[in-house]
């Protein structure tokens, strides 16, 4: 009985097509960065960029391979739970917190004069999926201001603009 199932899975694996997906290449480079970044010793958050990054592109890709919507809004919740399921359990792998003091009037203590506390991780992980998830936007204007679409023109955006955010993280801020 488990030779018929063996047979029969490679046989289902062997038929499946391939998947017309947000940017699987997208995934992969941005999980590949992030990788490569805590390797080299790069600052948390610019590493949370491409993690945030990664885990935006994740979703996006998940949601394109359900083809029927079953729920409404249905690609937006599985990319915001592809975000949450990915960034929440990392948050306390990473101890990163920074303060930013906002002394625009009244007291100190008061909404609008206090040092905050922000989690380094948090933050750029939600510039990192916010980025990810503009970038097909991004290419449609691209596509229609040249009437023509660049070979891996998703791929280069999103590429090219983590990597730019990364930069300026690291040595601009």
């Amino acid at each position: 009985m488990g030779i018929k199932k063996g047979v029969v899975a490679l046989m289902l694996l062997g038929s499946a097509t391939g998947v017309q997906a947000h940017c699987p290449l997208c995934t992969i480079g941005a999980g590949a960065a992030a990788g490569g970044a805590l390797w080299l010793g790069v600052d948390l958050l610019v590493v949370a960029l491409f993690v945030g990054g990664f885990a935006a592109s994740t979703g996006w890709w998940i949601s394109r391979l359900i083809k029927k919507e079953y729920i409404r809004h249905q690609k937006m919740l599985i990319i915001i739970a592809s975000f949450i399921l990915t960034i929440v359990p990392l948050i306390p792998l990473f101890e990163g917190i920074t303060p930013l003091y906002i002394s625009w009037f009244g007291e100190y203590g008061s909404w609008f004069n206090r040092t905050y506390l922000l989690n380094t991780f948090l933050l750029g992980s939600i510039v990192g999926g916010a980025f990810v998830s503009l970038t097909p936007y991004l290419s449609q204007k691209m596509t229609s201001w040249r009437r023509k679409q660049i070979p891996f023109q998703g791929i280069i955006i999103t590429l090219v603009g983590l990597l730019g955010m990364g930069v300026l993280l690291q040595w601009g801020f």
